[in-house]
């Protein structure tokens, strides 16, 4: 007798190949990617499910909606940011923080906007704790600097404002022709009369060849400068009067 193929089947064959177990680290990683990727309107529980080859219901474990991914997002991306409360010289750790700041949402940029806007929609208290982990490092850091606490919030609002805008600013920074050699064509500024717009067609090269590191540094220390003068002198004057 002749024995049917397909009898025994391959044991190998019959079982299903085992997934990786979700997370939430690995959902919130993967959220990221489709941020970084196609950007934040793309995120979906749906979308995010079919990255990870999963139900979308079987998420919901782990981000109760996509508000709730978002502050993951959020989250992690800032875990990337760090400050060294301990840092002997505070002005080289600001001018530290800001160029990887700037590393950061040229990584990130389509999360920019979630760093900038997300956390003032909730309370201090309510945020995850990750993302107030450079705030309170950086009170440290000026405090232990000789900043009083409430100088050293001032100081951290007006260097985060800084970057903030920074950072929005050359983010929006596009090119209107690449391949033209020809900087007032490059941008775009050819479209502009001359007569209504001189001072920006004039100034084609210098926009054109715009270096965000440089002018980030010059904008830093002109922000330590003015940090120096106005909070920590005065700490100085107070803690000698």
């Amino acid at each position: 007798m002749v024995r049917r193929s397909g009898t025994h089947p391959d044991p190998a064959r019959a079982q299903p190949a085992r997934r990786t177990p979700l997370s939430r680290d690995r959902v919130v990683d993967a959220a990221l990617h489709i941020v970084d990727t196609e950007g934040i309107e793309a995120l979906s529980m749906r979308r995010l499910a079919q990255a990870l080859d999963r139900e979308a219901m079987s998420l919901y474990h782990y981000a109760t909606n996509k508000a709730a991914l978002l502050e993951g997002v959020v989250e992690l991306v800032l875990s990337e940011l760090t400050v060294n409360p301990d840092a002997t010289d505070w002005r080289q750790e600001l001018r530290e923080l800001a160029r990887d700041f700037r590393h950061l949402a040229l990584a990130h940029p389509h999360v920019v906007p979630l760093l900038i806007t997300r956390p003032l929609s909730t309370p201090l208290g309510l945020r995850p704790p990750g993302t107030l982990r450079p705030l309170e490092d950086f009170l440290t850091l000026l405090t232990r600097a000789g900043f009083t606490p409430t100088h050293a919030l001032h100081a951290y609002r007006l260097f985060f404002g800084f970057l903030h805008g920074y950072v929005l600013d050359e983010l929006q920074e596009i090119v209107d022709n690449p391949d033209e050699t020809d900087d007032l064509l490059r941008l775009g500024l050819h479209r502009l009369p001359r007569t209504q717009f001189p001072h920006l067609r004039a100034l084609a090269s210098e926009l054109a060849n715009y270096d965000g590191a440089a002018h980030l540094d010059q904008g830093v220390e002109m922000m330590l400068t003015g940090l120096q003068t106005h909070f920590h002198s005065t700490n100085t004057t107070l803690a000698h009067e």
